[in-house]
């Protein structure tokens, strides 16, 4: 549903004007785990969009609705509970205890929240719907936060509550992304700069249908063995406090120091560092070879160091290979399943969907989602009571 449409749903239902806010999901064409290593990243949001219907109420009741899931919740705002409920809503309740803590005033609201962002597909579902109750509960209470800051206090949210210990990357981009761009990010001092994508240029995004299981624990798994890796190397330099401290040079010259698994895990997050400086600089010149090339290097690194890759995405992006229009792609988010990012000239972009669909569902069987994107705007009040 629109927002207007959303707004007189809300409006019926609840006997109240609402206003609309909404924040996009986002794909990440190169830099995968590196966000959590302080380390650079280039995503695009997408326009797939979380809307939350917000209405003020006068008790001090936070009432959460949702169009996708029939659970509904109703807590008091004075006693917001201290550990996640296991359930959708603590994503909006992170939310809420995050601003509270940070001294931003909450009133009694009734969301209803609508989501097109694919659940469970690594397009940053979780950090659409942070992102939009974020904006809808602190211009209820009447502080605007600045968005870098609404970021970090939806990662915080995501980290804290919610129990997952993702980077900025996802609530900074759903934040800040432009139309027609790709944000480059420094994950350390949140530094940006807006990337131009060429217009005959979208993303394609190839949903193999599948989440293994042990992706949440796997993922941790991921930063504390980069943790490990900072904790050795940084007693040979005093300056290392992340993986972004570490050249490619350095690491290799300590190789020795490092249990073999962990040099693996530090050799793609350095090497990944490197590659999103390069497919910058071949974005501004036109290189789109060059960034084809980039990509297919990430996404071997990602299966061969990283190993968060899974069958099923290993022949998405197999199936990719050698169809026209292709520039590159690769593996994006967290890993073991989800999807697939492809750069395809747009000419071919329909042409490319049908062939990879069917080459993917004759090797496993599934039939994937496909969607043809490109780079969309941030989040905003897209309907003002």
């Amino acid at each position: 549903m629109n927002a207007l449409e959303l707004a007189e749903r809300f409006e019926a239902e609840f006997r109240m004007r609402p206003q609309v806010f909404s924040a996009p999901g986002r794909v990440n064409l190169i830099g995968e785990h590196t966000d959590y290593n302080d380390g650079f990243v280039l995503p695009s949001a997408i326009g797939f969009y979380t809307r939350v219907v917000a209405g003020t109420r006068s008790d001090r009741k936070l009432a959460i609705r949702s169009t996708q899931f029939p659970e509904s919740y109703e807590l008091d705002l004075t006693s917001l509970p201290k550990t996640r409920l296991g359930k959708w809503c603590d994503y909006v309740l992170g939310v809420a205890i995050m601003l509270q803590r940070a001294g931003c005033p909450l009133v009694g609201s009734t969301l209803l929240v609508d989501g097109e962002v694919p659940v469970g597909a690594g397009l940053s579902s979780s950090a659409a719907i942070e992102v939009a109750t974020a904006l809808a509960l602190s211009n209820l209470g009447g502080k605007k936060l600045p968005l870098p800051e609404l970021a970090k206090l939806c990662q915080k949210a995501e980290n804290e509550f919610v129990g997952a210990r993702v980077g900025i990357m996802d609530q900074f981009v759903s934040c800040l992304a432009k139309e027609g761009h790709a944000l480059l990010l420094d994950c350390r001092s949140l530094d940006f700069e807006l990337v131009p994508i060429p217009t005959n240029v979208t993303l394609v995004i190839s949903n193999t249908m599948v989440k293994h299981e042990l992706s949440a624990g796997e993922y941790n798994r991921r930063r504390a063995e980069c943790e490990q890796g900072v904790e050795i190397l940084s007693t040979f330099h005093d300056n290392v406090h992340a993986l972004r401290d570490v050249s490619r040079d350095q690491l290799r010259a300590h190789c020795e120091a490092l249990p073999p698994l962990i040099y693996k895990r530090c050799l793609h997050v350095v090497e990944e560092n490197g590659r999103v400086q390069d497919t910058v600089r071949c974005l501004r010149s036109d290189d789109l070879p060059g960034v084809g090339r980039l990509m297919r290097e990430s996404h071997r690194s990602l299966r061969d160091l990283y190993e968060v890759s899974c069958p099923e995405l290993d022949i998405m992006v197999e199936a990719a290979e050698g169809l026209p229009g292709y520039i590159g792609g690769r593996m994006t988010g967290g890993g073991f399943g989800g999807c697939t990012v492809n750069l395809v000239e747009a000419a071919h972009a329909e042409a490319f969907v049908q062939v990879i669909s069917e080459r993917y569902r004759q090797k496993t069987s599934i039939v994937p989602e496909t969607y043809i994107c490109t780079p969309a705007n941030g989040a905003r009040i897209e309907l003002d009571s």
